[in-house]
């Protein structure tokens, strides 16, 4: 039976509202075993040799791809259990609700002046050294998280799942955890995780454009975003994170960027929005608003985008009969 997109439509957004709802259980959370066994995985394979990398990239993407393809098919037979299937699987590799959390617990804390407090917690939120960073330092790298990772954890996903259903969904989140455990470049993981973070910068291409885009019409200064998005987005090291972080900057009127530390590893990275003031506490809270609009309108440009297609195929099947 072909794909249903009626029935993605309604599973896309229960799951959606259910993330809202409900945000990431503490325990049990299919992304965590996903991580124990891509650990597991990594024990065995790790060698210093991107082919080992890519080897574990494979199974650690392929197999629950897979896996979900299989469960789609089964659930094809009938559209409330694909609705039903959809809906898990969005809600698993669903992220926002969990990101607005944090940042605002950070935010919360700043506010009270509690910089300790904040330093504890941002670790759930981004791998920085939270030791090297004042309250102002915190405050720019929970925006710069919240702008990325919605990009990350919420329009990528759905960018997949329109396109590839329950397995695009499955396999975009196994692609961004990979990456996040072995892709970057420490002296472990320079040659082992080459191939997870260049397929990562592949799957997070499209979701990366289309939060920018969404960001610079859903911000308080579109005009401003577009600007500090054309201008500054191609600065960035990162292909993806630096469009969203660009528009998140010039949406905001903050400047984002500069050195950053990661667990003993100094980046001086170029400034976004260099003609913005500098991010201050409250910030946090707009992006967090900025990135639940964002993610809002990328559910209803999944959703349209899958209903469209979906239909220009029937009328090709009866234009072809």
């Amino acid at each position: 039976m072909r794909a249903d997109p009626i029935g993605f439509a309604c599973g896309a957004a229960l799951g959606f509202l259910g993330d809202r709802v409900l945000g990431d259980p503490r325990r049990g959370h299919p992304v965590a075993a996903f991580g124990r066994a891509a650990q597991a995985v990594e024990q065995r394979l790790w060698r210093d040799h991107r082919g080992h990398g890519a080897a574990q990239a494979l199974l650690c993407a392929g197999g629950p791809a897979a896996g979900a393809a299989l469960l789609a098919r089964a659930a094809r037979a009938s559209r409330p259990a694909g609705i039903a299937l959809t809906a898990a699987a969005t809600w698993a590799v669903l992220g926002g609700t969990s990101l607005g959390r944090e940042a605002r617990a950070i935010g919360g804390a700043l506010a009270a002046g509690d910089v300790d407090v904040a330093r504890e917690r941002l670790p759930h939120l981004c791998g920085r050294d939270p030791q090297a960073l004042d309250g102002q330092q915190i405050a720019r790298a929970v925006v710069e998280s919240v702008a990325e990772n919605t990009s990350d954890a919420v329009v990528g996903a759905l960018v997949w799942g329109a396109l590839g259903g329950v397995p695009g969904l499955v396999a975009f989140r196994a692609v961004n955890t990979l990456d996040a455990m072995v892709g970057h470049k420490s002296p472990r993981y320079r040659r082992f995780g080459w191939a997870s973070a260049r397929l990562d910068d592949v799957a997070g291409w499209p979701g990366a454009r289309l939060t920018a885009a969404l960001a610079v019409l859903a911000g308080p200064d579109p005009r401003g975003a577009w600007r500090v998005a054309r201008r500054d987005a191609s600065r960035h090291p990162s292909p993806n994170a630096g469009p969203v972080e660009a528009a998140f900057a010039g949406a905001l009127g903050v400047r984002l960027g500069g050195t950053l530390a990661y667990a003993g590893r100094v980046e001086h990275r170029p400034v976004l929005g260099a003609e913005n003031r500098p991010v201050a506490t409250d910030d946090i809270e707009r992006a967090v608003r900025l990135s639940r609009r964002v993610s809002l309108l990328a559910l209803g440009t999944a959703v349209v985008g899958r209903l469209s297609v979906g239909s220009f195929a029937r009328y090709a099947r009866r234009r072809s009969r």
